[in-house]
């Protein structure tokens, strides 16, 4: 499945939906690692962007993406509406990443030009 073919939208334009196969997600359970935890310290007395965290958690939501588009094409959709993230700290260090959305069949809508 395209990106353009996921949206956080509850449409996706030029395209009619035909069917809906329902909700969908993918979900990681990810803790810091001591390590991260000395080098995200050390950073916070800098001030500024933590890199270390901004890139665990950018390789976390890209892996729940990509779950989520995969559960969605195992069940036949072409395409996912109303994307979303949410993530909840299960315990001190230990976070759940989800993404979800609602899985779909669209066709081009012939009638809009």
């Amino acid at each position: 499945m395209d990106n353009d073919m996921v949206t956080t939208a509850l449409e996706l334009p030029g395209y009619k939906i035909v069917r809906n196969i329902g909700v969908v997600r993918g979900i990681r359970v990810r803790s810091r690692s001591i390590v991260g935890n000395v080098f995200g310290g050390l950073q916070t007395l800098f001030g500024g962007n933590i890199t270390i965290y901004t890139k665990l958690c950018e390789e976390t939501r890209s892996e729940t993406y990509h779950l989520m588009v995969h559960h969605a094409e195992r069940n036949g959709a072409n395409a996912i509406i109303g994307m979303r993230y949410d993530a909840t700290e299960v315990m001190a260090g230990l976070t759940e990443v989800l993404c979800y959305g609602t899985a779909v069949i669209v066709e081009p809508d012939r009638g809009k030009a």
